[in-house]
């Protein structure tokens, strides 16, 4: 019997227990993100603090391209900024699909208020329709610098190659880092939310009020 169950044990560590797009959602992103780290220390993706982004925009012709989901750049954005999300929401209701977003929220969705999603299939077809020509200088963008990364992975093989990250994402960002925001939130603050930007807002208070 314990033979019997060692071979069960060991073909099921064999098996990935889940085997859906959000498996390989994961996946890319592991080997997306290690290629865009080779593409920076390469020097074939260029690293742009936040503060240095309006100089090279304005100096050297950097477009930006911000990849955040719908929901997180209608808080903040950068006036002008182009928009296309390289996340979105999973519209799937399938019986799986719905186990796993119940599981999302209880874990994530609750405490951050992010969505559950998957890769944009249409990421650089829409990213093409933008901005055509690929010598174009693309500043990608988003609020902490991982999905910033994965995406100008995609980018960088999809043939665009005069890419820069901006480092840290938008909550590197300072006041006046980006002189024409829009949104009801600070650029820095908009990728918090649900309980968290609660939590957020009176931590902000208190600090106010301690220094009064």
């Amino acid at each position: 019997m314990a033979i019997q169950m060692n071979r069960f044990q060991a073909s099921t560590l064999k098996q990935p227990f889940f085997t859906s797009s959000k498996t390989r959602t994961f996946r890319f992103s592991i080997a997306a993100s290690s290629n865009a780290q080779q593409l920076i220390q390469s020097g074939k993706v260029k690293p742009i603090l936040p503060k240095d982004a309006a100089k090279a925009m304005n100096s050297e012709g950097f477009k930006l391209l911000d990849i955040r989901p719908e929901w997180e750049r209608e808080k903040a954005y950068v006036k002008g900024s182009l928009h296309v999300p390289l996340f979105v929401k999973d519209l799937d209701n399938s019986p799986l699909t719905l186990l796993k977003k119940w599981v999302h929220f209880g874990y994530i969705g609750l405490w951050t208020g992010q969505n559950f999603t998957m890769i944009n299939p249409n990421f650089i077809q829409e990213v093409e329709a933008a901005v055509p020509d690929k010598d174009a200088n693309l500043l990608v963008a988003c609020g902490e610098g991982l999905r910033s990364m994965m995406a100008t992975s995609k980018l960088h093989e999809g043939g665009y190659k005069n890419l820069g990250w901006l480092a840290g994402g938008f909550s590197r960002a300072a006041d006046g880092d980006f002189p024409d925001v829009e949104g009801p939130e600070k650029l820095q603050y908009a990728t918090i939310g649900g309980v968290s930007y609660y939590f957020f807002q009176l931590l902000l208070l208190l600090r106010a009020v301690g220094t009064e």
